[in-house]
């Protein structure tokens, strides 16, 4: 019996300037794949990101490790990434990205993989272009890049932060690797605090930062300080040191239910641009 190729294929390094092509036709929406991609995933983890070829031509990608992040995908490609990816089921955390491309490869991988932990299907993902302090915001001048002496008293902050959105614990044990994983973007420049009496009371990480734009993601303000009108010019300061040092386009994806964050962004200048959604495994 005559066996075609599959359209899915692992991308390489000879792949590079497509796949970057390709992101950019959605950069709010593909940021997280392009980042990887200029931080060198293609050659330092092949087989991470699968394309999907028409004619030869590159048309969907799906990165696929901890997460799958689906790019362009659509009515032909999804189908094909379903089944290429259906027996990876235990190394997948999540799925997220646009919503009717999460939502149409859900639906085809959920009746082996399912049942989700949760399901978030509508984010509001967001981007501002506009500085805050051309909107004549104050900007809080506490807010600075962390330094790698700090990454314990980061630690905490950013633990809470996610246990409270995903509902675990980031960590069991010592936290070694959760805490490498902090100074990474640490060392970076990529964690924004606001530090008092010893303690990180604010936080905001750029996740990723590809082709002129950055999303900002693991925002956190210190319970106790919610609700005194601080999150607006702390938020303001990290988009204005964001766009001086990063990107002049940034943006971020929040939940449709936490009216309080959007309405801090809408205060900073983040308008609605597109709906993601969140599968977590």
């Amino acid at each position: 019996m005559l066996r075609t190729k599959s359209p899915v294929q692992a991308l390489t390094t000879a792949d590079r300037d497509d796949a970057l092509e390709l992101c950019s036709r959605d950069l709010a929406s593909n940021v997280f794949v392009a980042a990887r991609i200029l931080e060198g995933v293609l050659s330092s983890q092949p087989g991470t990101l699968l394309g999907y070829r028409e004619e030869g031509r590159l048309q969907s990608m799906c990165w696929a490790s901890a997460n799958l992040v689906p790019v362009e995908a659509d009515a032909q490609s999804i189908p094909a990434f379903a089944e290429r990816v259906r027996r990876w089921r235990r190394h997948c955390a999540s799925i997220l990205g646009p919503t009717e491309q999460v939502s149409e490869l859900w639906r085809l991988l959920s009746p082996s993989w399912g049942p989700a932990r949760t399901v978030r299907p509508h984010q509001p993902l967001m981007s501002t272009m506009e500085r805050p302090s051309e909107l004549g915001l104050e900007l809080d001048p506490r807010v600075r890049p962390a330094t790698a002496d700090e990454v314990d008293l980061v630690m905490p902050a950013a633990a809470h932060m996610f246990t409270g959105e995903i509902g675990y614990a980031p960590y069991t044990g010592s936290g070694h690797a959760y805490r490498m994983a902090l100074l990474a973007l640490i060392e970076r420049q990529h964690t924004y605090v606001v530090v008092e009496d010893g303690e990180v009371i604010f936080k905001a990480d750029i996740g990723s930062v590809a082709l002129g734009c950055a999303q900002i993601q693991g925002v956190w303000l210190a319970p106790h300080l919610r609700g005194h009108g601080l999150a607006v010019p702390a938020m303001a300061a990290v988009v204005e040191q964001v766009m001086d040092a990063r990107a002049p386009w940034v943006t971020l994806y929040v939940n449709d239910f936490n009216a309080s964050a959007r309405a801090t962004y809408a205060r900073v200048g983040f308008e609605d641009v597109g709906s993601f959604t969140t599968v977590l495994l």
